[in-house]
């Protein structure tokens, strides 16, 4: 018999808050004890079932901000329960992993009755967030109060009190004793170690671990390629012979780590279980509008909005604005090259050449800091463009915004490498602007993504401080001070920055590997601060993230995978417009041309055949995922033969009221005895 959450007891006088909800400073009464009993109310009556108290029952003058501030939690039965609802997936007692069920919850290794430990505080509160934006209108044609907040049946009410500006923002709270603990295995200590990636994705959830994850093994992967590139800087080897083992090193190097780490990938989400997590089905994301149809597809009224009105404005709009973007980019790139023209011709005439060699770096240190610039603005501009396309989904809506950010980034980053290597053909400058742009851009980086940040979230909490200090005698200072300093910190937002900043890192490590092998020395000195940067980001500077389960790095993944098929391409150039190898042909450049083709053609052969010999899953990990197929589908056999052979009795037999009765419960008793029997996937050999 399946538990409902109706039949149980889900409400506890004292529940340790998870979710902080902040309403906005003038919604009214009758809004707020509205939403009270939406989240409070039994899942039959149309709640959430989850508990929620203000932060503060009776406020001074001093402290009305807050007032609409709001804790949200959940008894234990209700999280089990959630968590079967979101599909996670737990290690069972026999090492496998498996779906969790509230039926079967004896049968998950780490449960106990009197254990709250059996899901991590981050798994908690992915699931509130999710009963929260579950939360959905039935009979409500509007926000109570607001008449202009439209709802209709199916609506998320939380996404519509966003959108509507009722509900200012959500977060989870940060639980300050298991904080402390993972600092002090995280980044307190500066030294070389492996980070304690189960504990972070314990805290954090899957998405934030895989990030650290890769962020690791690119940097330990770097580790080859700073040691054998660094001979070539210190050396100054300028031998072709030297430069085509690098270059080919370089190739092969970037295929590999690409697969390896697929593989390790696979191995780090079966054990969290997100690999076997199912994807559901997607709701419309929150910022989409349209007429008011029912979909074709869920049968659900919802807003829709035509394709075709979509693809006019990616096409008419969208796509002209990015293209002027990539102009102005050139633009500015050209103005760059008038600068070191201007600052050579200086040096040159310039009576202490050692003074004026600073004047060199001068305009690749101003392009880089350009750069940075109009990548960030550029960024805005697409979160815009991407926003008004109207997108349904979240994936499209991210898809759309990926494509649009790295064409961007990578001309803007890379145009003014190319154009330098295959325009002006000066190695020297290439060499001097690759290293200059690979440094400025790291330090930038540094300063905006965390010590800023950092700085301005330490002035905000001395003012917390001070609002503290005023507070009565029977107020819970310690949460107060908690919940009103996270409130104050910056949200954020994704670890979509995060990953193309390595994007790029890896373009200039790989895509002129050739003309500066030092890149991927400073890469590797950059990553390993900016691993214990990006973790004190998280855990000072930032709200805390919700936790949200991945089973990969996801679309990351092609775009690091395509930017080793251009490096291929790239290096190749390179290494055909070397002098040495111009040399061996003197007469034929275009035997010169075929040779270097057909060596790009044979290397990008080779990385294709590497991508495909190394499998994305190790086989143990295969195995498991075809057991566990196998299994359900028995499972669904079994079932698919109780049913037809429940249906053939009731349908097929006729007889007295005392026959009937019999062969009833004949037949109850087989189906209770075969349903014992194949109770639970474990159960079935």
């Amino acid at each position: 018999m399946k538990v409902t959450l109706s039949a149980l007891d889900t409400s506890e006088a004292f529940f340790k808050p998870l979710v902080v909800l902040e309403l906005a400073r003038d919604v009214k009464e009758e809004t707020r004890k509205w939403l009270e009993k939406k989240i409070n109310d039994k899942k039959k009556n149309g709640g959430a079932q989850l508990l929620i108290r203000p932060l503060i029952e009776k406020c001074e003058e001093q402290t009305l901000e807050s007032q609409n501030l709001y804790l949200v939690g959940a008894s234990t039965i209700r999280l089990l329960l959630g968590a079967e609802s979101v599909g996670l997936v737990k290690e069972c007692n026999d090492s496998t992993m498996r779906a969790f069920t509230y039926e079967t919850r004896q049968n998950f290794k780490g449960f106990s009755n009197g254990n709250d430990d059996f899901l991590t505080v981050a798994e908690c509160q992915f699931i509130i967030k999710h009963e929260l934006e579950n939360l959905r209108a039935r009979d409500e044609k509007m926000i109570p109060g607001y008449p202009q907040a439209k709802l209709y049946p199916g609506k998320s009410i939380l996404r519509r009190l966003l959108t509507s500006g009722l509900v200012t923002q959500i977060f989870p709270l940060h639980d300050n004793e298991a904080l402390k603990k993972l600092e002090s295995t995280w980044y307190n200590r500066f030294k070389l170690k492996y980070q304690p990636l189960d504990n972070i994705r314990m805290y954090f959830g899957e998405t934030i671990t895989l990030y650290f994850g890769f962020l690791e093994y690119f940097t330990f992967a770097l580790i080859p390629m700073a040691l054998i590139g660094l001979p070539y800087y210190v050396f100054d080897w300028e031998d072709y012979d030297k430069y085509v083992i690098f270059a080919s090193f370089n190739l092969i190097w970037s295929t590999v780590i690409l697969e390896v780490w697929k593989r390790g990938c696979a191995l780090m989400t079966y054990r969290w279980g997100t690999l076997l997590m199912k994807r559901q089905f997607e709701e419309p994301r929150p910022g989409f509008h349209g007429v008011l149809g029912i979909n074709p597809i869920t049968g659900r009224e919802e807003p829709l909005y035509s394709s075709f009105k979509r693809q006019l404005r990616i096409y008419l709009i969208s796509l002209p604005f990015v293209c002027l973007c990539l102009y102005f980019s050139l633009y500015v790139m050209m103005i760059y090259f008038d600068l070191e023209t201007w600052a050579q011709e200086v040096h040159r005439e310039s009576d202490f050449p050692e003074l004026t060699n600073i004047l060199l770096f001068v305009p690749s240190i101003i392009y880089a800091i350009v750069i940075e610039i109009m990548n960030r603005l550029y960024r805005f501009a697409a979160e815009f463009l991407t926003s008004w396309e109207n997108h349904r989904l979240e994936s499209a809506y991210q898809n759309h915004l990926v494509l649009k950010v790295l064409v961007f980034n990578f001309l803007n980053c890379f145009a003014s490498l190319f154009y330098i290597a295959f325009v002006m053909r000066d190695m020297k400058l290439l060499r001097q602007s690759l290293a200059t742009l690979l440094i400025t851009s790291q330090i930038l980086n540094q300063i905006v993504e965390t010590l800023l940040p950092y700085w301005l979230q330490r002035k905000c909490g001395l003012r917390v401080k001070k609002k503290v200090q005023g507070l009565k005698a029977d107020v819970d200072v310690t949460l107060y001070e908690q919940v009103m300093l996270e409130r104050e910190k910056g949200t954020y937002l994704g670890t979509f920055d995060d990953y193309l900043e390595l994007f790029l890192q890896f373009g200039y490590v790989s895509l002129f590997s050739c003309v500066y092998p030092l890149a991927a020395a400073f890469a590797v000195l950059n990553n390993f601060t900016e691993i214990n940067s990006d973790a004190l980001k998280m855990c000072k500077v930032f709200k805390r993230p919700f936790a949200e389960p991945s089973a990969s790095i996801g679309v990351w993944q092609l775009a690091f995978e395509t930017m080793s098929v251009i490096a291929v391409v790239t290096n190749c150039a390179l290494i055909g417009m070397s002098p040495q190898l111009n040399a061996v042909f003197p007469d034929s450049k275009t035997d010169l041309i075929l040779m270097v083709v057909a060596v790009e053609h044979a290397l990008l052969a080779l990385k294709f055949v590497l991508a495909f010999v190394i499998p994305d899953k190790p086989q143990e990990i295969q195995i498991k995922l075809a057991k566990l197929e196998f299994e359900s589908l028995e499972a669904l056999k079994q079932q698919a033969g109780i049913d037809a052979r429940n249906v053939d009795t009731s349908s097929s037999f006729q007889g007295t009221p005392k026959q009937n009765a019999a062969e009833s419960a004949v037949a109850s008793g087989s189906g209770a005895t075969s349903t014992s029997r194949t109770r639970g996937p474990w159960k079935m050999r």
